[in-house]
Formats: C-alpha cells, structure tokens, sequence
C-alpha cells in the first residue's frame, strides 16, 4: 500500500484528476456553442397585444441567426410577475429567457413591494434591451384644446375638471398622466380602466376627455381621425409619427416609455450572455426587424449587459419618485 491507497483506487484518483479539465472544457464548449437545442422565451402577456408581436418577431430572428427554436411562451397573470417569476426560478443555462421590462422591473419594485414573489434586481441576469415604444397622449375630438400649450392653460384655469383614463394603477400609462400633471402644475382626475381597450372605447363615447395610451392602440384611433393626438411619452418623437412632438419639448424632463429587456435567471454563464447579447446585437440591428418593429410603433433597442442593468437600477429610482408622489396604488 503506498500513502493513495490501492492501485485500484490510485487509477480512479488519476482517471478524475484526468477527467476535471475536460468536463470543465466540455461545459465552456456548450456554452460558446449556446443555444444546441431549443431555447424557451417566457412572454409574462398573454398572446395577442403587442408584446405578444413583437416578441415573435425577434425569436424568429434569433431562430434564423442560430437554426435553433426560440419557442414563445406566454405565461400572463398578474400584471407580468407570473411569467417573470418563472424565469427567476428557471436554471441558469440559457434554455429560458424571457421578456422583463418597466411594468415588472421599474415599476412593481414599488408599487408592489414586499409582494413579489421575486427580486427584481438580484434573481436575474439581464442581457440586453429589445425595444421601446412611447405613450401617447390622445383627446376627444370635443376638447376645446389642440396643442399641448394649450391643453396645459386649459387644464389650470378648470382645476378637477378634466380627465384622463389609463389601462389601470400604475401602469405607463397612468405614471404618464400623473408626471404630466407634475411637471404641468395642473389637476386632472384620474380614471383607471382594467385595460386600455375599455379606456379607449369610454374616449371615443366621451365618457372621459383624454388618454395615456400605448402607441399602437392610439395610433388605431389616431390615423382615421377619431381622436386628436397631442404628444408622445418618450423623451424624443417617435419615427411612427414624426410630426407629433414629445412631450419633453414643452415639460423639459418628460420621458416614460415602454421598454422591455431579454433577462434570464440569476448567475447565467458569462460566455452565455456574451453570446445571446452578441446574436441579440445582430438580431436587433438588423434592417429588415427594425422594419418590422417600427410598423408596430416600437423601436428595437440592442444595449451592452452593463447598460441595460445599469438603466434598469436607474429606472426603479426614478419612477419610484413618481409613484409615490402620486400615491398610486395595485388595482
């Protein structure tokens, strides 16, 4: 007997001494080589809206860079935490990703503190943005104002007067009518619908005078001439419609938009997100899925991981200001 024992046993201490570096090589090839089956993306919306869209865009774009399925899954409830939640609990190997944004990542972070069934900072890893699109701010045709100026004098000189409809507490929608009542100075009553749909069909029947309302849906209404548009949410004007300008260019300091980002759990691979977010780049650079975003009103966004996390943390702080300022509340 030496001091390893058997020669039995010395053979099987050198067969996994031996053994360690290629199972550890084995496991970096398969995460350079990521995706090597098909890769679920969890979308926390139901099918259908633009999410729904717009997220099958980019898997059928990623399915064409990597001859791997991207299989969209849609997993709604709760204002998106359902489907978030199940890729915060999904292993960290790349196989299930999905979609996070404003609504689950920047918003729930206050108005639903100490109720998510997950941390929105530290159980996921966030790889890049996917696009942005901008609120708009539409009226009935009856409003005796056409321009922002004059929408802002408007609503001073009739304090509780006026008011706005939203898809519902806390939502972009409803955080775009409360900074503008912010930054305006004004008093406007707020009406929170379960879904724009329902908003928008009050709008029109003149139940309500105005509306925050995501692009496409405003657009809808927009374009026949059955509502008057007034300003879009983003910091800039959106390349839908160009000639409609931004709020920020009467409110300095005006910017909510709808953005959405690719994340997946906690503690993926660095040569996996390396990956997904240099096939994400070419995805979303490429000429023929801008296209296809800007005919449904968003903008395809590609940021490095350090941003889109950084802009994530910085997002919370900021809207966590207008939330609580507003008192908004869950429905």
């Amino acid at each position: 007997m030496t001091e390893f024992g058997s020669p039995v046993r010395r053979r099987l201490l050198l067969g996994g001494a031996l053994a360690a570096p290629m199972i550890a090589s084995g496991i970096a090839r398969a995460q350079d080589n990521w995706p090597n089956r098909p890769v679920r993306y969890i979308n926390p919306f139901p099918a259908g809206g633009a999410t729904d869209t717009l997220s099958r865009l980019y898997c059928a774009k990623m399915t064409e860079l990597t001859g791997q399925q991207f299989i969209v899954e849609n997993r709604g409830g709760s204002g998106g935490d359902v489907g978030v939640d199940v890729v915060a609990k999904s292993a960290p190997d790349g196989y299930t990703i999905g979609l996070g944004g404003i609504a689950s990542h920047a918003i729930s972070p206050t108005l639903k503190k100490g109720q998510l069934p997950f941390d929105p900072e530290k159980d996921f890893t966030f790889v890049t943005h996917l696009w942005w699109l901008p609120n708009m701010l539409v009226a009935n045709l009856d409003l005796p104002a056409k321009t922002v100026p004059e929408l802002i004098e408007l609503t001073k000189k009739n304090p509780g007067k006026y008011s706005y409809a939203s898809a519902g507490n806390g939502t972009t929608l409803h955080l775009s009518g409360e900074l503008f009542k912010q930054l305006a100075g004004v008093n406007m009553l707020h009406v929170p619908y379960r879904g724009a749909a329902p908003a928008m069909i009050d709008l029109l029947a003149g139940q309500v005078h105005m509306i925050f309302d995501n692009i496409p849906g405003s657009l809808a209404q927009f374009r026949p001439g059955k509502v008057r548009g007034f300003a879009v949410t983003s910091k800039e004007r959106s390349q839908v419609v160009p000639d409609i300008p931004a709020l920020s260019e009467f409110l300095p300091g005006f910017d909510i938009k709808s953005w959405t980002c690719l994340c997946g759990p906690a503690k993926l691979p660095p040569a996996i997100v390396e990956r997904m977010s240099s096939l994400s780049k070419k995805a979303l650079e490429g000429a023929d899925l801008i296209k296809s975003y800007l005919e449904q009103g968003a903008t395809a966004w590609w940021s490095s991981q350090a941003e889109v996390t950084a802009y994530r943390a910085s997002e919370e702080k900021r809207l966590a200001e207008i939330i609580i300022k507003a008192g908004a509340k869950v429905d």
